[in-house]
């Protein structure tokens, strides 16, 4: 039977790359790694990687292996969390993945406060809009803005947040304020385009539903950007209230339409089924829930 041990090197080389990135993340030497890499293929009576001068790849019994060892070794780190789980120290590193405008506004700003709490962790921040799987590319938590949540990950509710309309007061001086909706339709808007539909603002008032269609002659792929192009007076945004605040409370924005409900989204910190949760990772989504009820 394969020890653990084995089971893990093969999982740092595949996961790494290579025996020599895979031996400086365990600590050990890249002979070391190789020497057990053979033993474990001798042992198991079959070839599991493909090497070359330039990289490695796995062979269909390499890939099969691969697929066991990440459950055992998920198994063995959910194992040595429950003995821990009651008296555990946050501390090692915590990957985090957030969306652009929210990861950089909003958790960046949090963070300072989080590592200060927790001196031995330290965090690492993927800010991006595509979907990252958390299992595959090895992040702990996810933050994400839907409506509702995906079923495979476990979703703790850390917040909610509204769409905000509006522009520079240059802007609302130059062509005049909406005073419903409809008006809306004849603004120059600002409109975020990998979303085919963002384009119709919805808007509710005791109970009824209106839909506008905007438009404009700027549309950007990038929330910060039509932030930006909003305080330069180019035209109307419908933005999360977190991404609008600061520019409105410092005047660059003034807010309209605000007696409207607008689509919401709520604020999720996700995470892998596990029965024990990591200290630092239950620490991360504890500050982060505790700081968004501040805001």
């Amino acid at each position: 039977m394969q020890s653990l041990d084995d089971m893990v090197i093969f999982g740092a080389v595949i996961d790494a790359g290579g025996f020599t990135a895979a031996a400086k993340q365990l600590g050990i030497s890249t002979p070391v790694v190789s020497k057990r890499i053979t033993a474990l293929e001798k042992e198991l009576g079959a070839r599991l990687l493909f090497r070359s001068t330039r990289r490695l790849s796995l062979t269909e019994e390499g890939r099969i292996f691969y697929h066991h060892c990440r459950k055992v070794i998920s198994v063995a780190h959910e194992a040595e969390a429950a003995v821990t789980y009651l008296n555990d120290t946050p501390r090692g590193l915590l990957r985090i993945t957030a969306p652009v405008t929210f990861g950089s506004h909003q958790v960046a700003e949090a963070i300072p406060g989080f590592l200060d709490e927790y001196p031995e962790v330290s965090v690492e921040m993927d800010v991006s809009d595509r979907t990252v799987d958390l299992a595959d590319e090895g992040y702990d938590i996810a933050i994400r803005l839907t409506r509702e949540p995906p079923p495979l990950y476990v979703a703790k509710l850390l917040s909610t947040t509204h769409r905000v309309v509006c522009a520079s007061p240059v802007y609302w001086q130059k062509f005049g304020k909406p005073k419903v909706p409809a008006d809306l339709a004849v603004h120059q808007a600002i409109v975020y385009t990998p979303n085919p539909t963002y384009n119709h603002w919805i808007f509710e008032k005791n109970t009824e539903i209106e839909t506008v269609e905007v438009k404009g002659r700027f549309n950007v792929n990038n929330t910060d950007a039509m932030l930006e192009a909003a305080i330069g007076g180019m035209g109307v945004i419908m933005l999360t209230s977190y991404t609008v605040d600061k520019a409105i409370a410092s005047g660059q924005l003034e807010a309209v339409l605000e007696e409207y409900e607008t689509p919401g989204a709520n604020i999720y910190a996700m995470y892998l089924p596990t029965m024990y949760l990591s200290s630092k990772a239950r620490a991360f989504i504890d500050y982060m829930k505790a700081w968004c009820q501040k805001k």
